[in-house]
């Protein structure tokens, strides 16, 4: 619902303070309604009934949730994978193959056999795929080195009982599984190791490895050729593997993958691969990580949550020292954060929507739609780097910039492509839906948070070619979203309390003329200024989109021309307003609740500036004032504004940003001097709001405007020729 053709209430209009920002925390002193913490619940019941978040903030203080996710956010331990690990354990020792190079690896697994003779763990605790594939990759491993002959034939058992659920093509499979687990089988087999199950099931594995060799998946034949380099492990001798080198990296590992690469030391004998080895043993010891490095990328991933869930603001310094590291990793090229699309992307977006001054230049690798279909998500299906480039491209300062143009133009035609034919999993579909529909700078984060929270899947088990667990700390995020989603309302509920005693103080809901709605003028607030320790800048918000609406409805017909000409004159006196007096009771309680009310919030506003604002102020009152007055000079004379240019002159002022903006921004707590808020650029940024909040609202009210005669932008496009012709008649 527009409120007036002043500022339209949820019009995201106002520069907001980075929330990781150390602004000081101030609150409006507000009168003690009484909230209960059962109406707060009423709004977000479905979040209870569906976690069990307000358990744990029963169980836990606070600062107990908050020390865990910061522990996981200055990098938390890694999600050790049995089969990566069992792979690195494989590798012969150079220059002698009969004996481990990484023996604490072999220990490892011989120390962390499942009671029931499985390795691994899956999110339901049940055998599933993964857990087979961890289990034959720990039984091949040990096999190797004749180790543990008992723990070789409880592994084998475990198999041969499962073994219907590695032919279950309706059970989640790990990227690759028909190809690495018949690899593993074969291997296994050829060591003369035999399971408990029939020939011809053992015969129906190897011909889904047939099977998965001769498929083509999604994107092109390079993105076949990554992605069989990927799994390269499972296809041993059978593959190539100088072609397979070609993917190496800087760090000598193929893809970040510990199995991969362990399979290259094994098959190619590269040196550089028994590096990357031997720092991931140095690091970990006997186990190793699915993928790594993976550090910055995981603290990135929370960064991103914590955001999502409007949480972010309690760890401000964790998230900045983060952000500074990805930002000098951005500026040195490094390869962890450059060679992964999804982490680029990411970096990239958190980066920038958190001031930190990069240029699109490292996204140009992606500035063409060949970087995905040649890439292994392509032929995976996988969407998320995908959405990953697509909320990158949003981030664009300048429409000049083409690299992300390009990146904006073809992910978004790619993901609605994706959409249509229903390839997008369930549990990714809303937030596709969400970011194609509604774009970054048209968010109301209050109400992407409340969705976020809804959507949020706590521990959820991500499967590469080996499950993984992005954080440990879900649980707790989720706790304190919903904890601070809660206490919020709360504060909202006495903060609009305030703004409807407010009104009746100054008895504005005696105005018959005027549209006083407190709640649609305080929503305007909170979509821009949501965080709880705002409420300064929040109320004041509020307060003068009422105010403006008010004067709008008395110069829109609600007054007479007397009664127009008196409150621009008050107002333009301001401090000596009593020189003039009332020509009317309208006028008296328009013009004190615009004086009364904005001199409060201008005392707050000077302890924070440390200097006065009342000038500044007082003269966006009148420049607002003069130009409703014009205004409503045209409608009398039936008069219409010959060019767009004369027409905007006056109507991005009448938009009323100037005394609802520039007082709310001095309220945030950072100080603004003089210079900075009367210099071009402070300016030109208002102005340009102005005149887009003006344009927007005219395309929605012009239908109703148009009855009346008052001028509106649409109007004077579609009416050009004849008013130029009318005018000078």
């Amino acid at each position: 619902m527009m409120l007036s053709s002043t500022c339209p209430a949820g019009q995201l209009l106002i520069p907001q303070a980075s929330p990781h920002g150390m602004g000081p925390k101030r609150s409006i002193k507000l009168p003690p309604p009484v909230v209960t913490r059962a109406a707060d619940v009423r709004t977000i019941n479905n979040l209870e009934a569906k976690t069990n978040a307000g358990t744990i903030l029963q169980g836990m203080h606070r600062d107990e949730l908050q020390a865990t996710v910061r522990k996981q956010l200055r990098g938390g331990e890694p999600w050790l994978s049995w089969y990566d690990t069992a792979w690195v354990a494989m590798v012969p020792l150079r220059g002698s193959p009969q004996a481990a190079c990484y023996p604490q690896c072999v220990e490892w697994i011989l120390h962390n056999q499942q009671y029931d003779g499985s390795w691994g763990q899956s999110s339901a605790g049940a055998a599933t795929k993964e857990v087979l594939l961890s289990t034959l990759a720990c039984v091949v491993a040990l096999k190797t080195w004749n180790a543990g002959p008992d723990h070789i034939r409880r592994g084998v058992n475990f198999i041969g009982r499962n073994f219907l659920v590695a032919m279950d093509g309706q059970s989640v499979s790990p990227v690759g599984f028909n190809i690495t687990f018949s690899g593993l089988l074969n291997l296994a087999i050829e060591m003369g190791l035999e399971f408990p199950v029939m020939e011809t099931d053992i015969d129906g594995i190897l011909y889904l490895r047939e099977i998965e060799l001769k498929r083509d998946g999604g994107g092109t034949v390079a993105a076949k050729k990554a992605f069989m380099a990927y799994v390269s492990e499972g296809l041993g001798r059978r593959q190539d593997w100088d072609l397979v080198m070609a993917y190496q990296r800087k760090n000598g590992s193929l893809f970040n993958s510990p199995s991969t690469t362990a399979a290259a030391a094994i098959y190619s004998r590269d040196d550089r691969a028994f590096d990357y080895l031997g720092s991931l043993t140095s690091k970990f010891g006997g186990s190793v990580p699915a993928i790594y490095p993976d550090n910055l990328y995981s603290q990135l991933c929370m960064v991103n949550t914590l955001e999502k869930m409007g949480i972010s603001s309690d760890f401000a310094y964790e998230i900045r020292d983060i952000l500074d590291m990805t930002y000098r990793c951005w500026m040195q090229n490094e390869e962890e954060i450059m060679s992964d699309m999804t982490t680029c992307a990411m970096a990239f977006r958190l980066l920038r929507m958190n001031d930190y001054d990069i240029t699109s230049d490292g996204m140009a690798q992606f500035a063409e739609q060949s970087c995905y279909d040649d890439s292994i998500h392509a032929y995976l299906n996988d969407i998320k780097p995908l959405l990953e480039l697509y909320k990158s491209s949003q981030v664009c300062f300048s429409e000049n910039d083409l690299i992300l143009r390009k990146i904006g133009s073809w992910s978004a035609k790619v993901l609605k492509q994706q959409l249509s034919s229903g390839k997008i999993s369930k549990s990714l579909t809303p937030e596709v839906e969400y970011a194609l529909k509604f774009p970054i700078h048209a968010n109301v984060e209050p109400l992407e948070h409340r969705g976020n929270i809804e959507r949020f899947k706590p521990n959820s088990f991500h499967l590469l070619k080996s499950g993984y667990c992005g954080s440990g700390a879900d649980e707790e995020i989720l706790a304190l979203a919903v904890d601070k989603f809660h206490s919020a309302q709360a504060v909202y509920q006495q903060e609009l309390q305030y703004l409807e005693s407010w009104v009746a103080e100054f008895r504005l809901d005696e105005l018959k003329f005027a549209r006083v709605m407190p709640l649609q003028s305080f929503l305007s607030a909170v979509a821009p200024l949501f965080r709880e320790e705002l409420s300064d800048a929040r109320v004041a918000w509020a307060q003068n989109v009422i105010l403006t609406t008010v004067m709008d409805d008395l110069f829109d017909g609600g007054g007479s021309m007397e009664e127009m000409t008196n409150l621009v004159v008050l107002i333009d006196k301001w401090e000596k307003h009593g020189e003039v007096g009332f020509v009317s009771q309208n006028v008296e309680i328009v013009f004190n609740a615009v004086y009364h009310t904005s001199n409060r919030a201008y005392a707050k506003a000077a302890m924070l500036q440390k200097r006065s604002v009342v000038d500044h102020m007082a003269e966006q009152w009148a420049v607002l004032a003069r130009a409703m007055m014009t205004e409503a000079g045209w409608v009398a004379r039936k008069h219409m504004p010959a060019t767009m240019e004369e027409y905007l002159s006056v109507g991005e002022y009448s938009f009323a940003l100037g005394p609802i903006v520039p007082l709310s921004v001095y309220l945030l707590g950072h100080e603004l001097p003089e210079e900075v808020v009367r210099s071009g650029e402070y300016v030109r940024l208002l102005r340009l709001a102005s005149v887009i909040g003006r344009l927007l609202n005219d395309a929605a009210t012009y239908g109703r405007e148009m009855g009346t005669g008052k001028p509106n932008a649409v109007l004077l496009q579609a009416l050009r020729p004849s008013v130029a012709a009318a005018n000078e008649d």
